[in-house]
């Protein structure tokens, strides 16, 4: 199927670059700004993406919407768009693309649905696209996920996942507890070697025994505390995803905690667009050894 405008829901970090590269691959690409920040707005209009007047308007003109928001946004934004589209009925298809379990896709799903949506699970893997590169891959899943597999562009590759509405985000899940559980382990790892003053020791021994592991870390952490009050919901979101596989929640939760002590310290009030602090791992980990020390003699 041939799109020719494409709203999204919200143009934030993963959601203006990719409307920048849809923009650039010669698609409209439209938003609602109501309620969102200047620094949203400002992101938007350097990709090009148009702003509209309201919900209404948004369904009216699009095609295809991408719901691009944080995971505790997610029903919201289907909520949001099931309301337009009672008050301005349109044919739109709905890509709910947010770090979420199954069970909250199908939610997502039944709400938009109901409301005349064509609805079609997606799951985000890799950062904010660039055209040209090949690091962003959107997996869709669902009756009509082929559909949506024709909006790819340079720099965005989507992909059709085998199995119903919510296929894509269990992808999404599994493939999130390894990378982004991995930061929380290396988190609680280096600051408690901190803390217990054998930090050197570790890097060394991880230096000799487990190289390749000490690069991601080096690379990947100072990345995380921007994004650390995201994926506090999409932790949360994960062990839900487990538990309605078998296993115990806990593990997850648990790293959801990890996550939000990152999000409440000085490094997680940061943006991604204005870091000055923990560009290090030495800096993310002596700051939040602080921040713990400064805690347990408060406590």
């Amino acid at each position: 199927m041939t799109f020719g405008t494409v709203a999204i829901l919200a143009p934030g970090d993963m959601g203006h670059a990719i409307g920048a590269v849809l923009r650039q691959g010669g698609l409209r690409v439209i938003t609602n700004l109501a309620g969102r920040s200047p620094q949203t707005a400002q992101r938007a209009k350097a990709a090009g993406i148009e702003p509209v007047a309201d919900d209404p308007a948004l369904v009216r003109s699009a095609d295809i919407l991408l719901s691009i928001c944080p995971p505790a946004e997610a029903l919201g934004i289907g909520r949001r768009i099931a309301a337009a589209l009672r008050a301005a009925p349109a044919p739109l298809v709905y890509v709910d693309c947010n770090a979420i379990s199954p069970r909250t896709t199908c939610e997502v799903g039944d709400i938009v649905g109901a409301a005349g949506a064509v609805f079609v699970d997606g799951g985000i893997i890799g950062p904010p696209p660039k055209p040209g590169e090949g690091k962003t891959r959107l997996y869709v899943s669902g009756p009509e996920a082929a559909r949506v597999v024709g909006l790819a562009r340079p720099g965005l590759d989507i992909r059709a996942v085998d199995g119903p509405p919510g296929a894509a985000s269990a992808l999404k899940m599994c493939y999130a507890s390894l990378t982004k559980g991995m930061m929380a382990l290396a988190t609680q790892a280096l600051v408690s070697a901190e803390t217990l003053g054998v930090s050197g020791a570790l890097r060394a021994e991880m230096a000799m025994s487990r190289p390749d592991v000490l690069v991601d870390i080096e690379r990947n952490l100072p990345r995380v505390p921007p994004k650390a009050y995201r994926w506090v919901a999409e932790m949360e979101e994960i062990a839900s995803t487990f538990a309605d596989s078998g296993f115990s929640p806990q593990v997850f939760d648990g790293i959801a905690r990890v996550f939000r002590t990152v999000a409440d310290s000085p490094l997680g009030r940061e943006t991604p667009d204005n870091r000055r602090q923990g560009a290090t791992v030495a800096d993310y980990v002596a700051t939040l050894a602080g921040q713990l020390a400064r805690k347990s003699a408060a406590d």
